[in-house]
């Protein structure tokens, strides 16, 4: 009886311990929204993200994945995390925008050429600051990962220099910076969800859009456009975002373990959005898709200047210091 009870009151103790130390806390489900397709490095990154965030918190925490606007469309989804009712959200920098202005610099057109200086600008201090900005409007940027750099397609014509989009209806994210690259190289540009754009484009209510490569393939765009002009007029980075309220919630410990799970998962997303632009381009040959592979980009960037001229001052020294780590 005395070993019993000896036995017993061991593990009392230690269950007590046990309880205290929050072992045995709820366990917490986090729901993650995107717009890309079940097969988009979208996706893929997200449940890299997801089985990271499992390890690092040993199950203390889960991350449900939501692609193709599943959960609300980019813009819904980003403001159901200001409110709390979405937890995170993977979205770009465009829609960002119109919470933050701030984080629309990295989208003025032509402001990135490569990925190497687009990464090192994004992963450094100026990245820093604009994620600063953005947690005014109760959003925390976790890492930037891609959507990669944008081409222009459409179901016309061929675009080899900006007088060839005179005149088109071109669907853009709802972006100030983005209507106002395209207002300024001709076209008419016209704000749309990225969940409508398809049908959209099925039914000509815009001639065309433009996005990275991997939409002609994932999107089935490749159904609904004849020609794709490479460009690579605007770079998207796409920041991983959690809810300002579900974030102050959560403990250090896990506070630490997301951040550390989406800088990894970001690096795996980028790697495979850069890989897999290559397969794209010829994966859109074999569909059909018509390819004007040089077009004249100096037309292009002259046609922009004005875009420069109004944002440039609005962005200060961010916009400066962009501008002076690319030279």
């Amino acid at each position: 009886m005395r070993r019993l009870f000896v036995v017993t009151l061991v593990l009392g103790v230690l269950l007590t311990v046990f309880f205290a130390s929050g072992a045995m806390a709820k366990e917490v489900v986090l729901k993650l929204s995107h717009t890309g397709a079940p097969s988009h490095h979208y996706q893929l990154g997200s449940l890299k993200f997801a089985e990271l965030v499992e390890q690092k918190t040993n199950s203390g925490i889960k991350v449900q994945v939501y692609p193709s606007d599943s959960l609300a469309p980019q813009r819904e989804s980003t403001e159901g995390a200001q409110f709390g009712t979405i937890d995170m959200v993977l979205t770009s920098s465009m829609i960002i925008s119109n919470f933050e202005p701030i984080i629309g610099v990295f989208d003025l057109p032509f402001i990135f050429t490569t990925r190497e200086q687009t990464y090192a600008i994004l992963d450094g201090p100026i990245g820093e600051k604009v994620a600063k900005k953005v947690e005014n409007v109760n959003l925390v940027i976790l890492a930037y990962w891609e959507n990669g750099f944008r081409h222009i397609t459409n179901n016309v014509r061929p675009i080899h220099t900006p007088d060839d989009l005179k005149g088109l209806k071109i669907r853009v994210p709802e972006s100030p910076v983005s209507i106002d690259t395209f207002k300024a190289l001709g076209a008419l540009p016209t704000p749309i969800s990225f969940g409508e754009l398809y049908s959209a484009l099925q039914l000509g209510v815009v001639d065309g859009q433009e996005n990275p490569l991997a939409h002609l393939i994932e999107s089935r765009f490749y159904e609904v456009q004849k020609h794709c002009s490479l460009t690579s007029h605007l770079y998207t980075a796409e920041p991983l975002l959690i809810s300002k309220l579900v974030w102050d919630k959560l403990t250090s410990e896990q506070q630490k373990a997301l951040k550390e799970a989406a800088i990894e998962a970001g690096a795996y997303e980028r790697n495979l959005s850069a890989e897999r632009d290559k397969q794209y381009l010829q994966e859109a040959k074999n569909k059909g898709v018509q390819f004007v592979e040089d077009p004249d980009i100096p037309a292009f960037k002259k046609a922009v200047q004005p875009v420069y001229d109004k944002y440039g001052p609005k962005f200060g020294d961010i916009f400066n210091e962009i501008i002076a780590a690319s030279k």
